[in-house]
């Protein structure tokens, strides 16, 4: 467990792919509780207009507009922020984006934009945020998702860049500690969250995605985040539906593997695609906005991320969802051992 942080309001927070989403939701949180906020995304002029509404409530904040799959252009993120405002106190690795289609139907092509943005973004993030959080004792937060721990059909390639991206995370945070850097690495674990995510994903399929459930709101994940930006943790699962899955994929891997044929019509809706493009190669259209509109039932609140949140709380309630991980996998009745072949 690493010490507390400064407060927010005495913070410099970077934020990549702040122009909708969780990436916005956190950044306007953050410059209401008196963070000097640094947005960067491709959509320069959603980023702009952002960034006035910030400094109308009487923020401060910096737009950049920058790609992050370019390391050059990451390090002119934190070249501009530290040219404001002195120092950086957190980044987020909130920049990414999805596929939805079979893994033998996405061109190579395809594959390996979303991985220069998911994987090498947050790469690219975390090198060149090093040496700034190194002298100011900061927090780098990354944004992985419950797919770093579980795999599911339609989006294969954006569940192997999470998988990426925790081991990437795991394996940083290590050398950090092996050097003696007082850098903290949390690594936040989302379930499905009703952000544009969906609208802005390039789709092979004949239907609109949306995303299986169970689905959270932004705000949940926004503070999660800020939350470690203060009191540092390394790992934070946002939903306890996506947590309750990864522990059930761990006590039964192959039980889940069957379970998991289910998830491909959990991630089309009756609809006919529309917007096929998304925003794999250029900035999403849904600049600006927080909510995706997913067509099903939103959980307000997670009340397992919040209690988990809390030291005292979090024995208890790993344990719970331990109990109905193990509760769920006990109600197959047929017989086989988790390591059978099928």
């Amino acid at each position: 467990m690493w010490k507390s942080r400064h407060p927010l309001d005495r913070q410099v927070v970077v934020i990549t792919g702040a122009s909708s989403g969780i990436g916005l939701e956190t950044a306007r949180r953050a410059a209401r509780e008196g963070a000097k906020v640094v947005l960067a995304a491709r959509n320069g002029e959603a980023l702009a207009q952002i960034r006035r509404e910030i400094e109308a409530e009487g923020g401060e904040a910096l737009d950049v507009v920058a790609d992050v799959g370019d390391r050059a252009q990451v390090q002119r993120i934190a070249d501009q922020a530290v040219g404001r405002f002195g120092r950086i106190d957190t980044w987020v690795n909130d920049a990414g984006l999805s596929i939805f289609g079979r893994l033998d139907e996405v061109s190579e092509a395809d594959h390996m934009c979303l991985f220069q943005t998911n994987f090498w973004g947050v790469v690219h993030g975390s090198l060149v945020a090093a040496p700034h959080l190194k002298r100011s004792g900061g927090v780098l937060i990354n944004l992985g998702s419950v797919a770093s721990d579980i795999a599911f059909p339609l989006q294969g390639m954006y569940c192997a860049s999470k998988h990426a991206i925790k081991g990437f995370t795991d394996a940083f945070r290590i050398e950090l500690e092996e050097e003696g850097a007082q850098v903290a690495v949390t690594l936040i674990k989302p379930a499905a969250i009703d952000t544009p995510f969906a609208k802005n994903a390039k789709n092979y399929t004949p239907h609109a995605p949306k995303l299986p459930p169970p689905v959270y709101r932004t705000e949940e994940v926004a503070h999660a985040i800020l939350h470690a930006a203060v009191h540092p943790r390394r790992d934070i699962y946002v939903g306890g539906g996506g947590r309750l899955m990864s522990l059930a994929k761990a006590l039964a891997p192959r039980a889940f593997d069957l379970a998991g044929r289910t998830m491909s019509a959990q991630q089309q809706t009756d609809e006919p695609a529309h917007d096929r493009a998304g925003a794999l190669y250029e900035p999403s259209r849904s600049g600006g906005e927080v909510v995706g509109g997913h067509p099903g039932y939103v959980m307000r609140t997670s009340l397992y991320t919040r209690a988990s949140l809390h030291p005292l709380t979090t024995a208890a309630v790993v344990a719970g969802i331990g109990i109905a991980a193990a509760g769920l996998l006990g109600g197959r009745q047929d017989g086989r051992q988790d390591g059978d072949a099928r």
